[in-house]
């Protein structure tokens, strides 16, 4: 009977298999460290790239800032401006406002009709007088109504009084100024003798 002993080519096979998984495990281990190291590259020049990128992003944004900044100076100094002119504008006012409302009054009375009080009150205007006539008060009313200065012009009363022996009709009418900053906060007297007192 012949016996052959199979445990020196078990032992073989083991090796070779062994060294087989080896192999594999060495090659699967190569690969994922070689992944992990490109990995680790693309990792990192994304890094470097977002990097590149927030800086420039930061560089264009303090950029802005600066002429962010230079454009509200620049509103900053303009509102300063608008209002000063606003004020230079007022101080104007202030000074030819009134004149310029007791001319157009003045302008627009028919004659033998007088003005002897003009008060303004805000927006407000109360106008005392005297007439010949209620026909020459209501004419005054129409032409007042037509100002561009005045509105809700209405006749408040009139009543008849006797001045240096004549009949006259005493009269006050109100109104509304459409422009307040022709207005005057004191009490304006009217002139002597207003719209051709000076003629009759």
């Amino acid at each position: 009977m012949i016996r052959i002993n199979l445990l020196p080519v078990r032992e073989a096979r083991r090796r070779a298999d062994m060294q087989q998984q080896l192999a594999w495990l060495g090659l699967v281990a190569g690969v994922s460290i070689g992944t992990c190291i490109l990995l680790q590259g693309w990792t990192m020049a994304s890094i470097s790239s977002g990097q590149s990128r927030v800086a420039t992003l930061n560089e264009q944004i303090s950029q802005f800032q600066t002429q962010l900044q230079q454009v509200e100076d620049f509103k900053r100094k303009a509102t300063e401006i608008e209002k000063k002119l606003e004020v230079i504008r007022r101080l104007d006012l202030s000074r030819t406002g009134p004149v310029r409302l007791l001319d157009e009054i003045a302008t627009r009375a028919p004659q033998k009709l007088w003005l002897s009080d003009l008060v303004v009150e805000g927006n407000k205007v109360e106008l005392e007088g005297m007439s010949l006539d209620t026909e020459l008060i209501a004419e005054f009313l129409t032409r007042l109504n037509d100002s561009p200065y005045l509105d809700n012009v209405e006749l408040e009363s009139t009543e008849l009084a006797e001045a240096d022996g004549l009949k006259l009709n005493r009269f006050i009418v109100t109104a509304e100024l459409t422009n307040p900053e022709l207005a005057e906060p004191e009490r304006a007297p009217a002139p002597a003798a207003a719209a051709g007192a000076a003629q009759g």
